[in-house]
Formats: C-alpha cells, sequence, structure tokens
C-alpha cells in the first residue's frame, strides 16, 4: 500500500461520512412534509418487517400532507398502525384506499429541538471525519517505521489528510447550516 492509496481510503471514507449524515438529515423533521421521514417505517407484510416504500405507493399530497396508497387494499390497516406506532407522532387517516399522513406544524421549542438533533448529527459526522484521519495518519507513521516511505513523504501526507478533513469538515458545516435553516424556516 502506498500513501496515494492511503489518501483515497481517507477520502472514500470521509464521503461515506458525508452521504451518511446527509441520510440521517433527511430523517429529521422540518415543518414541511416529505416521503423521506417515512423511510424507517416498517410494515409487517406476511410475517415479514418490510419497508413502507415497498408496499406502497408514497407521494406529497401537499406541503403538509403526504400520501400513501398500499399496492394491496387488505394492507391499509397495517400501514396505518406502523405509521401511528412509529417515533414519528403522525396521526394517519384512511379515506377510501388512500392514506393522508398530515404532518402537523412545529412548535419553536420543538424546533429548537430539532436544531440541537441536527447539530448533534453534526457533531457525531465531524469526528467520524477526525477518526478517518487519525488512522490515516497512524498508516502513514507505520511505513515510515517499515521504511516504505520518507519522513518527508509522511509530513506531506498528513497534509494532505490534514486538507482532505478541513474540506469535508467545511462541507459537514453547509450540509449542518442548510438543514439548520430549513428546520427553523416557518
Amino acid at each position: 500500500m502506498s500513501l496515494a492509496d492511503v489518501k483515497k481510503n481517507a477520502e472514500q471514507k470521509m464521503l461515506k461520512s458525508i452521504e451518511t449524515l446527509k441520510t440521517n438529515l433527511a430523517k429529521v423533521r422540518t415543518g414541511r412534509a416529505h416521503v423521506g421521514i417515512l423511510d424507517h417505517v416498517t410494515v409487517d407484510y406476511y410475517g415479514t418487517p418490510t419497508p413502507l416504500s415497498g408496499v406502497a405507493n408514497l407521494t406529497l399530497l401537499d406541503a403538509r400532507t403526504i400520501g400513501v396508497q398500499p399496492w394491496e387494499k387488505k394492507m391499509l390497516a397495517p400501514i396505518e398502525k406502523a405509521i401511528r406506532e412509529s417515533d414519528l407522532g403522525l396521526n394517519p387517516a384512511t379515506v377510501g384506499e388512500l392514506i393522508r399522513v398530515p404532518t402537523p406544524p412545529l412548535t419553536e421549542e420543538r424546533r429548537k429541538e430539532m436544531v440541537k438533533l441536527v447539530k448533534s448529527e453534526g457533531e457525531d459526522a465531524k469526528v467520524a471525519i477526525r477518526n478517518i484521519r487519525r488512522d490515516a495518519n497512524e498508516q502513514a507513521k507505520k511505513m515510515v517505521k517499515d521504511k516504505a516511505c520518507s519522513e518527508d513523504d509522511e509530513r506531506r501526507s498528513n497534509d494532505d489528510i490534514q486538507k482532505l478533513t478541513d474540506k469535508f469538515v467545511a462541507e459537514i458545516d453547509k450540509v449542518i447550516a442548510e438543514k439548520e435553516k430549513d428546520v427553523l424556516t416557518v
């Protein structure tokens, strides 16, 4: 393994950390409805826990209402029950063959809690990025010890990895700021 491989590896892991952050933030509710908040809801489908998107069509009916259209009529009750029992605090209502899921507006207090949650997710992502940096620097140090590269190469590698870290931390800050703005928008 060369120093270039170490840097490339670190960059790929950092990119995955950013993607994980974005995925986690998609679950944080804002004032508007979006089908992403139902991603982690599972329904008992013939004895198998199945994601909601695997048994129904999810659409936005308007800015505050999600429409859930099951592919099988008999799945109406289990889907409604699964949404109600999720930790999202949503109260679905069945209208014919469609389940309407209104998202209540967030109170100011709840918005502040959501912002704290967003910041916490951001800090977790930054810690992950720093751990990746530390691991990459340790690999470079080990290569020097094993005489696979020079100390100057290690120093340059550490500088490059630090630049990568700074770039990804700035990206995290940008993502967090966007989500905060989204959560605080009434």
